[in-house]
């Protein structure tokens, strides 16, 4: 590992976005501020970070199984092309499937609309012992609301609070949020685009409404620097997650993630029942003997 990978352990202080502000213009995408160097060094640690995680999402579950309540909820968001499917691929691969509960959300069905912004996210939050992804979530809702103008401004200003107290709401349900902004550079963002114009299996990715959306960079990089700042308690903090290089994002987020694993220390809940009981049960009086 290289020198800065032994620094490990201060990742989350390295890229939580700190409620007095953020300013992404003097986020580098392409940094990799802690951790790994070189796609090599990142896929190899990633690797080694596959049987941890594997193991602790097993206990989470069983724990859930058992009756505990704790679960854990990734939410990605980002600009287009920033990789939050491509970051579920490879984090989330990591572990059992059954253990996990993955949403992406698209924009908002009619049913949908006639709810609160709210209404639809809560009904896709992970049960206990589950891990969740969201790709995408109610932060699109302090997003393409101010950035369209299909709301007035105090419309969507009013939802940092109500998303502030959501949160609130599902961390005393036992829910630990994980959030990462996956933070990638225009110049980066158009080399994806070119690519899936240019590549006849990713043309299927690309949406001519993606072009529609990348001539309002600016002021989409302002509603997010934002939501970042008005919605990263320490219970719930973002992270600005540098995202121009994939390997760096998806070991990023993996870190994250068995970091908050580690934190909660799941355990496989003790049985209801005389296991040496049941092995003599087994033994001695089995019925298909």
């Amino acid at each position: 590992m290289a020198k800065k990978s032994a620094h490990v352990h201060s990742i989350r202080d390295v890229l939580k976005v700190h409620p007095d502000g953020v300013d992404l213009a003097k986020i580098d995408p392409a940094a990799t501020p802690v951790g790994p160097t070189s796609k090599s060094e990142a896929e190899k640690d990633l690797a080694a970070m596959a049987e941890e995680l594997d193991q602790l999402q097993e206990n989470l579950y069983a724990e859930g199984i058992g009756g505990g309540r704790r679960r854990v909820l990734v939410v990605l968001q980002g600009m287009d092309t920033s990789g939050k499917g491509g970051t579920i691929r490879h984090v989330a691969g990591l572990v059992n499937p059954q253990g996990l509960h993955i949403v992406s959300f698209k924009k908002p069905t009619r049913a949908e609309l006639s709810h609160d912004f709210l209404w639809r996210i809560r009904r896709q939050v992970p049960g206990p012992g589950m891990i969740g992804f969201f790709d995408r979530s109610h932060y699109e809702d302090v997003l393409v609301p101010r950035v369209d103008k299909l709301v007035p401004p105090a419309a969507w200003r009013a939802r940092y609070q109500q998303i502030n107290d959501f949160e609130a709401e599902l961390a005393e349900a036992g829910t630990t949020i994980v959030k990462c902004f996956l933070h990638i550079s225009p110049e980066r963002q158009k080399e994806r685009l070119v690519a899936r114009l240019e590549t006849p299996e990713k043309l299927w990715k690309y949406n001519p409404n993606d072009l529609v959306v990348r001539a309002k960079w600016s002021q989409y990089q302002q509603a997010y620097s934002d939501l970042l700042t008005q919605c990263s308690p320490e219970s719930a903090p973002w992270y600005a997650v540098p995202s121009d290089r994939k390997w760096y994002r998806n070991w990023v987020v993996a870190q994250l993630l068995l970091q908050t694993l580690r934190d909660l220390k799941p355990t496989y809940p003790e049985p209801d029942y005389d296991p040496a009981a049941e092995l003599s049960r087994l033994i001695e009086a089995d019925p298909l003997r």
